[in-house]
């Protein structure tokens, strides 16, 4: 398909994507902005809507600004902030390293199968995001990952301690 090289902007948002690969479970938060506020609601929704009865939330996230427990604090009254807090461990990607993270790869195929197109507008965006979504989930579509210890241990051996 080929497309006149006048480029029209239709708008701009950003997507959230939250990635349980053991249960093949991926959810999708699409916003207008990219803020601790919408992060720290992101995090309502995972604690509250996703895994209410979780004793314990693992979450693994790259070294974004905005990607800290603290938002909360921001978006939340600080009892209801501290209750969600408490809720969540928190485990960063290496910095500089955020390949490593299993969302990264799959937001990867989010990006082939879902917006390799022209999109008019957000609610267009919103829908085929949230089919790709049900259909992946639906499938139990996860990431086959194939880094192992064994190669940490070589590509990230300054983070290792010496015995």
């Amino acid at each position: 398909m080929r497309y006149d090289y006048e480029y029209i902007r239709n708008g701009v948002v950003n997507i959230f994507m939250m990635f349980e690969p053991l249960a093949a479970r991926r959810y999708i938060s699409v916003t207008d902005t990219r803020t601790r506020t919408d992060f720290a609601h992101l995090l309502y929704d995972l604690s509250e809507k996703y895994y209410p009865h979780a004793e314990k939330i693992i979450l693994v996230m790259d070294n974004l600004n905005i990607h800290s427990l603290a938002s909360l604090y921001e978006a939340f009254e600080p009892q209801e902030a501290r209750r969600l807090h408490e809720r969540f461990e928190v485990h960063h990607t290496p910095v500089h390293a955020s390949w490593l993270n299993m969302a990264e790869i799959e937001i990867g195929v989010m990006v082939r199968q879902c917006l390799d197109k022209r999109i008019p507008t957000k609610a267009q965006m919103t829908h085929d995001l949230y089919t790709w979504m049900s259909l992946r989930n639906s499938a139990s579509l996860s990431v086959k990952w194939h880094f192992t210890t064994h190669d940490a241990r070589i590509k990230l051996k300054s983070l290792y301690p010496k015995f």
